[in-house]
């Protein structure tokens, strides 16, 4: 026991020691002498890279936010509200007297020092993410002393993404200083990536007295040229796939009832807005939740959205089937009352919806292509919700008795449906995916009262040219159509664009009148 004892006053004689030493050395710091500062700050490098406190020292010096007291020499930081704090002991300076304290200066050299120092705390760093930025920043502000650094930090570095930075860090640097083949080869390796530094570098040596040189980077440049094209290409391809998610949640529930009850829903477009502005009502409501918002304004935009449309259908359209023209007309009516109701209540200006952090940024792939999260979670969404609906109208009871009374409306009410009942369901179920819609679309745009006049079109023109009730056919028109908006938008503009899609429908359907995927039964003959 005693010689247990003896180990752990010894332990904790050596841990007040390390911390006495750790603060003793910072002292030094207040040396007017750079070259002092300059030792000081190495020993502390060596000897306490793991101490946490000599990153954030460092961090202040840098920044020009370290000062000491003039006659106990203590380490000082500058808070944000001008206050000082003791970087050992975290308590507050009151009444600080300008006279008793000094800022400690630095030069050139010294920032050098520090920012190589900072470089070497966070690329040996167990947290992945700080490993990353440190190699980030070394690859933006290369100096030919980062060198060892980077040789070091290749040996150990496991994470491949980590590592791809630092070995186009090294091959910058071979680039530019060294010569022969080993340059070449250097060329050669940067038209691998895609950073702005690598392109940078590149250009820099394109007018190199040497042939060789010049050739291997006419060459290394080709190919990067190529790459960014390509990856340029998938962007596009993304952001029409993107599109197409968007056109699919806001089809897909028009697609429903306008093949079952033949209704030209106006007011569509502004049951999507109402489940835009259900979202948005939910983080104004609970402002502590926003992370959880999104998953719990789906549900509640369906609700809320397919009580509309079902008032919506036993008030009005219920007498006017079998009217189209009519129902176009009440339903756009609506449409106008449904958009001075919401201007009423939340203004006519547009409403910004807050993005979940797990939402917010972007997946980067390389340095040409990155991929935002929100789409990419639209995207994954509108699978999710094409399939769910795809499955109630296949494998359920109800889907059974809506495909009987689309296919042939007397022999279902024959059979015992009762098809008033469904049409309000059905109506009910497209309203409420329409709200859906809207909590998707307010995650990649602004809220306002026309939210959903940008849509009632282009949601017309996927109903049409993939078949009307056609759940497959409006999978695939949608996706078809937002595919060539998105590669059509850089040639022709925006507006143009629209134009083209839609001269292009109106020849398609002189072709295929009852569109890609035609409706069965003896109904759809009608």
């Amino acid at each position: 026991m005693n010689i247990l004892k003896i180990i752990l006053l010894n332990l904790l004689i050596f841990s007040f020691s390390y911390s006495s030493t750790f603060e003793e050395l910072s002292s030094k710091l207040s040396d007017n002498s750079f070259k002092v500062k300059e030792e000081v700050l190495n020993e502390l490098i060596i000897n306490y890279k793991d101490e946490e406190k000599l990153e954030i020292l460092l961090q202040s010096m840098l920044l020009g936010n370290l000062y000491f007291q003039n006659q106990t020499n203590e380490i000082l930081l500058l808070e944000k509200d001008n206050s000082l704090k003791s970087l050992f002991t975290n308590n507050s300076i009151q009444n600080v007297n300008e006279n008793d304290y000094s800022k400690i200066k630095i030069n050139n050299k010294l920032r050098s020092v520090i920012k190589s120092s900072l470089a070497k705390i966070n690329l040996f760093a167990k947290d992945e993410n700080k490993r990353l930025n440190a190699a980030k920043n070394i690859l933006e502000n290369l100096e030919v002393q980062d060198k060892e650094i980077i040789l070091e930090a290749l040996k150990s570095e496991k994470k491949s993404s980590i590592k791809e930075l630092l070995l186009e860090a090294n091959a910058n640097l071979k680039a530019k200083f060294l010569t022969g083949q080993e340059q070449l080869d250097a060329i050669s390796e940067l038209g691998g990536f895609l950073s702005s530094k690598s392109l940078e570098t590149l250009n820099s040596l394109s007018d190199s007295s040497d042939e060789k040189v010049k050739l291997a980077v006419k060459n290394a440049l080709g190919e990067i040229e190529f790459s960014k094209t390509l990856y340029s290409f998938i962007e596009t391809a993304f952001f029409g796939l993107s599109q197409g998610s968007v056109l699919l949640l806001a089809a897909i529930g028009l697609a429903i009832t306008f093949g079952v009850m033949k209704v030209i829903n106006m007011a569509h477009g502004e049951l999507i807005m109402i489940g835009a502005y259900t979202t948005y009502t939910i983080q104004q409501l609970m402002p502590n939740l926003i992370e959880y918002s999104v998953i719990i304004a789906i549900p509640a935009a369906f609700i809320v959205s397919g009580l509309v449309g079902i008032a919506i259908e036993r008030l009005v359209i219920r007498h006017l089937y079998g009217r189209p023209l009519e129902t176009l007309l009440a339903t756009f009516g609506i449409s106008l009352i449904l958009q001075q109701v919401v201007r009423t209540i939340f203004s006519p200006l547009n409403q910004e919806v807050k993005t979940p952090s797990w939402m917010s940024g972007a997946l980067e792939i390389n340095g040409a292509l990155s991929l935002t999260y929100n789409r990419l979670y639209v995207v994954i969404f509108a699978f999710i919700v094409f399939f769910a609906i795809l499955y109630v109208m296949k494998k359920t009871s109800l889907g059974l008795k809506v495909r009987a009374v689309s296919q042939n409306r007397p022999i279902a009410r024959a059979m015992g449906i009762q098809s008033s009942k469904i049409d309000a369901i059905t109506f009910g179920i497209g309203s409420g995916i329409a709200g859906v819609a809207g909590v998707a679309l307010s995650q990649l745009t602004n809220v306002g009262p026309n939210l959903g006049q940008a849509y009632i079109v282009d949601s017309f023109m996927v109903v049409v040219f993939g078949g009307v009730g056609n759940l497959w056919g409006t999978l695939i028109a949608s996706f078809t159509l937002g595919e060539i908006n998105k590669f059509i938008e850089p040639l022709a503009g925006a507006i143009l664009a629209k134009v083209i899609i839609l001269v292009f429908i109106i020849l398609f359907i002189q072709k295929r009148p009852r569109g890609l995927f035609p409706q069965k039964g003896r109904d759809a003959q009608d």
